[in-house]
C-alpha cells in the first residue's frame, strides 16, 4: 500500500484540496471533525494530506475510498503503529522496542495516546506532560524522563542556531551539520525510552558530544570577532590617518 501514497511535502507546504477534504469539511459532527481537527495538525503544516495515510485516490469521489487502490479506514488499536510506521520508520521501531511497544494490545499506549489522530501533535517534550501520562501510570518516571532530556533539548536548539547564523554569513559548516544531524538522531531515539537510567546516561553523552561542537563554534566565532576587532582598528587608524593628514595641509595652506 505504501507505494500508493502521496509522498511528504516540503515544511510548509501547502496542502491539495483533495475531494476528502472538500465533502468532509461540510459534514456534521463526527463525520466533519477529522478536517477541522487536520487543519491544525503537524501533518497539514507539512503538506501531508488524508490519502498520505488512508490512500484512496485524492481527485476522484467515486474511488476516494476505493480499496483497490490502497484506502485504508481507520486502524484497529494493534494495527496503528504500523500505519503509522509506514512513514515513521525509524520512530516505529524505536517505539516497539520499549516497554510501551511490548504492551501494545495489552493496554499500552499507542502512537494516538499521545500525538493524537487527525489533530497530529509534534513530537517535543512537551508530549511528556502529566495530563497525557497518568492515563495510564503516575507521572513520576516520566517527569523524570522528561528532565533529563530538557537541558540537551535545549542546547540542540541553540547549537542549531549557532550554525544556521554562522551558514548565513558564509561559513563552512557542513561537517558541523552533519554531526548535529547525528546526535539530533541518537536524541530522538529515547523519545520512546522508559528507561530513566539509560535515558540519563544517553543524554550524558549525548550533551558530551554537543559540547565538542561547542567547542568548535566557539573558535570560529571569537576568530570571526577578533577579525572584525581587527578591521575596526584598521579603520579607525586610516581614518585617524587622513585626519591628520587633512590637519597638517590645512596648517601648510
Amino acid at each position: 500500500m505504501l507505494s500508493l501514497l502521496q509522498p511528504h511535502r516540503a515544511q510548509g507546504a501547502e496542502p491539495p484540496e483533495t475531494v476528502c477534504i472538500q465533502c468532509h469539511s461540510g459534514l456534521p459532527d463526527k463525520l466533519g471533525a477529522p478536517v477541522n481537527l487536520w487543519k491544525t495538525s503537524i501533518h497539514a503544516e507539512n503538506g501531508i494530506s488524508c490519502n498520505s495515510c488512508h490512500g484512496g485516490d485524492p481527485k476522484n469521489a467515486a474511488d476516494a475510498m476505493n480499496r483497490s487502490l490502497g484506502f485504508l479506514g481507520a486502524p484497529k488499536e494493534e494495527q496503528i503503529p504500523a500505519f503509522c510506521g509506514r512513514c515513521h520508520v525509524g520512530v516505529m521501531k524505536d517505539y516497539l522496542a520499549s516497554k510501551h511497544g511490548k504492551a501494545l494490545g495489552k493496554g499500552g499506549p499507542t502512537c494516538v495516546t499521545c500525538h493524537s489522530n487527525h489533530h497530529v501533535l509534534k513530537a517535543s517534550l512537551d508530549l511528556i506532560n502529566e495530563k497525557t501520562c497518568t492515563q495510564c501510570h503516575t507521572f513520576e518516571r516520566a517527569a523524570a524522563i522528561k528532565a533529563a532530556m530538557q537541558q540537551t533539548e535545549g542546547y540542540i536548539v541553540g547549537i542549531d542556531q549557532r550554525i544556521a547564523a554562522l551558514q548565513k554569513v558564509g561559513v563552512d559548516t557542513e561537517e558541523m551539520g552533519k554531526s548535529l544531524f547525528s546526535i539530533r538522531n541518537r536524541f530522538h531515539t529515547l523519545f520512546h525510552d522508559v528507561d530513566v537510567q539509560r535515558v540519563k546516561t544517553e543524554s550524558t553523552q549525548i550533551n558530551g558530544d554537543l559540547a565538542k561542537i561547542s567547542t568548535q563554534l566557539t573558535a570560529i566565532e571569537d576568530s570571526r570577532t577578533k577579525r572584525k576587532i581587527a578591521g575596526g582598528v584598521a579603520i579607525f587608524c586610516v581614518l585617524l590617518i587622513a585626519f591628520l593628514f587633512h590637519l597638517m595641509k590645512k596648517t601648510y595652506d
